[in-house]
């Protein structure tokens, strides 16, 4: 725990900011306002523009993007000679998976050998009766079958009054075997349906299914279409063509009538439609039983020694009709009418086969600028941050996922990235050394789980024990009736009525929310017990949408943001005691952990992104007060089992507490160094 040798003085302290800084932000002119605010504006919009592709990991977009700010410290004088010479501290991310050679993907499903007679085998074919799934992992596999339903484990559901369990995988030993899966879940059409009516329920997504299947311990994983999926395609199909041959009709009809002059375009439309009429009528003759292709259940790996197939439903229908008596349409019937999973192994039956993912990975970058301190405290760091990363052309994270446009991101995050370079121009400029060292802090990924700041605090240039707070900036270009969000206000004692004095001479509406983790870079920091605050005007429509775009943005609004920001910095180096930490027993809504608010069971810890260790979740951080820590969990375990589940990824961590609900007693295995703990904890209601 980092420590303060004495308590800050409160009168010490706002005499510095509000008589040596709040003074000179008073007399801030008109003239010197629309500087900045035009040096905001022609930042954020750079920073947004189409040249930069979203800024997503792996564009050259978020080259060009680091290459701005770094040449923009290195124009204000900063350190940057940081990292072998430069401002890029510098780690590689996965950003792509691709399927290995042919050789390398194979999928051969064996039967019992018949007196006399070879073992029957069912040779699946490389994209035309199966795949493998970007999802998965890579693997090699000879194992027994197993059909595992739908491959659910739901329990506390209600139906009525009463508590009601579904589970796939009740009495059923998976561990080593192949299991086959059917997609979604039962009573798909029933608007009473226990799951979420006749909408899909989280049981029913490719992710729960994998972690449910991992956590059970299944070798292998095997997924078919279920039966209501192929007549909703043939379904598709035929209400197609039928309302295509109807306008076929229609427009023959036209030319027979069309005047001389009408009658070309009527007859190129006419043969449009032909067209039209052709494919549909393909696609009608064509099994509605498609594979899917390689990346459609996710483009990123979950389970990396996982092998995942998806399967056409006929390769696998016959042998489950000979192993069980009953094919899977049956089946499917018999577990919509009562309930009841058919789990079953296939006895002689038995799965041979191997996959090879291929993880294309991407160097990123933190950008960090350096302004040194003079006097007692110069060795002492405060870090001003904000990520520049965005979600380049969409995909994982867009609330448009339909779409490839560019995803600009002006709001998230290069109105942040905009305010600190600001905040370094105005620092850097002023004339005066800082007492302490202040940090410009860029950081990368943080829409991929905030992996730029957690690199840099376990990779730290400034020891983390003399780090004494970190500001964050995240969205702050949206400011509307002066409402303004600060986190962290109660991880420093000082820091509470600092803000309330700053922003009520600033003319903010401050909504303040205690706890230091949050959803941004600044969680990072205060998993290392460093006093954060956290910055932020609100979201809105347009948030992780081609249309956060910079026309939309309140220039003077950051520009406020930047002049109360200011403020906070100069008061809190101009102390001569440093802020004094705080461990928030409230717990906030969390992004990047277990704890994202609802009326759901908390463990109260915050995992490690990217996740550092083989087998197991390493857990960052353990939030105080939580059932985690009242279990004795400490920061730096790892999870290994979580009650009956085991635990290989986070994936598998969220399955298994999504099965529990707050008051349950649940034991979980921990490893700590080379010990193994078991443990107790008894899982709180999450709070917003």
């Amino acid at each position: 725990m980092t420590k303060s040798a004495k308590p800050i003085c409160f009168r010490h302290l706002f005499a510095s900011a509000l008589v040596g800084l709040m003074l000179p932000l008073a007399s801030w002119g008109a003239e010197t306002a629309a500087v900045s605010e035009a040096r905001l504006r022609e930042t954020v919009t750079y920073l947004s523009s189409d040249e930069l592709e979203g800024r997503g990991v792996g564009t050259k977009g978020i080259d060009k993007a680091a290459d701005f700010i770094a040449d923009h410290f290195a124009k204000l004088g900063l350190k940057t000679d940081l990292f072998d010479g430069t401002p890029f501290q510098k780690f590689e991310v996965n950003v792509t998976v691709e399927m290995g050679p042919p050789e390398k993907n194979r999928l051969t499903l064996i039967g019992p050998a018949k007196e006399g007679a070879s073992p029957e085998k069912i040779e699946l074919k490389l994209s035309d009766t199966f795949t493998p799934l970007a999802v998965g992992g890579t693997g090699q596999f000879d194992a027994p079958l197993v059909f595992a339903g739908y491959g659910i484990t739901a329990k506390n559901m209600k139906q009525g009054d009463k508590e009601f369990t579904y589970d796939d995988y009740a009495g059923l030993d998976v561990k080593g075997k192949v299991v086959i899966v059917i997609r979604k879940e039962p009573q798909q059409k029933a608007a009473k349906s226990v799951f979420n009516g006749d909408k899909p329920s989280q049981h029913a997504i490719f992710r729960s299914k994998l972690a449910n299947a991992s956590e059970h311990g299944a070798a292998a994983i095997i997924l078919v279409n279920d039966g209501l999926e192929l007549e909703g395609r043939r379904e598709k199909s035929a209400n197609s063509l039928a309302e295509e041959l109807e306008k076929l009709v229609v427009l023959r009809d036209k030319l027979k009538a069309a005047p001389a002059g009408e009658q070309t375009a009527l007859a190129a439309e006419i043969q449009k439609s032909a067209e039209q009429v052709a494919e549909f009528s393909r696609r009608l003759a064509t099994p509605a039983d498609a594979i899917l292709a390689f990346t459609d259940a996710g483009d990123e790996t979950s389970h990396p020694k996982l092998p995942v197939f998806f399967a056409t439903r006929g390769s696998v229908d016959e042998l489950v009709k000979k192993a069980l008596g009953k094919d899977l349409a049956t089946l499917e019937k018999e577990i919509d009418g009562d309930l009841v999973p058919r789990s079953a192994e296939l006895t002689g039956w038995r799965a041979e086969g191997e996959t090879q993912l291929v993880q294309k990975k991407a160097q990123v970058k933190n950008v960090v600028g350096v302004l040194e301190g003079e006097g007692p405290h110069a060795d002492e760091t405060i870090v001003i941050g904000a990520h520049y990363d965005h979600l380049g052309l969409g995909g994982a994270g867009s609330l448009a996922p339909w779409t490839t446009d560019i995803h600009n991101g002006a709001d998230d995050n290069a109105s942040g990235t905009a305010t600190l370079l600001e905040m370094a121009t105005r620092l850097a400029t002023s004339g005066q050394k800082p007492k302490h060292r202040i940090v410009f802090m860029a950081f990368t990924a943080e829409e991929r789980g905030l992996l730029g700041s957690a690199y840099y605090v376990r990779n730290p240039r400034f020891p983390l024990e003399s780090t004494i707070a970190m500001f964050n900036l995240d969205m702050v270009g949206r400011l509307k009736d002066d409402n303004l969000a600060i986190y962290g206000t109660g991880t420093a004692k000082e820091f509470e009525p600092l803000v309330d004095a700053l922003c009520a001479k600033a003319g903010f509406k401050l909504t303040k929310h205690a706890g230091g983790f949050g959803p941004s870079d600044h969680s990072s920091f205060y998993g290392k017990k460093i006093p954060v605050l956290h910055l932020f005007t609100g979201t809105h429509t347009d948030y992780h949408r081609p249309s956060d775009d910079a026309p939309k943005l309140n220039i003077e609004g950051m520009r406020r943001v930047t002049d109360l920001l200011s403020a906070i910095v100069e008061a809190t180096d101009g102390s001569s005691t440093r802020p004094t930490y705080i461990e928030v027993k409230k717990v906030e809504q969390l992004a990047m952990s277990d704890d994202a608010g609802g009326d759901r069971p908390s463990f109260g810890s915050m995992p490690a992104y990217p996740n550092p260790v083989d087998y197991g979740v390493m857990l960052e951080a353990v939030i105080p007060g939580s059932a985690a820590e009242k279990g004795g969990v400490k920061g730096g375990d790892v999870l290994i089992k979580f009650g009956e589940s085991k635990i290989t990824v986070l994936e598998d961590f969220e399955s298994a507490l999504r099965k529990h609900k707050p008051g349950d007693k649940v034991k979980v295995v921990l490893k700590r160094g080379q010990e193994t703990i078991e443990t107790e904890v008894t899982l709180t209601r999450r709070r917003m």
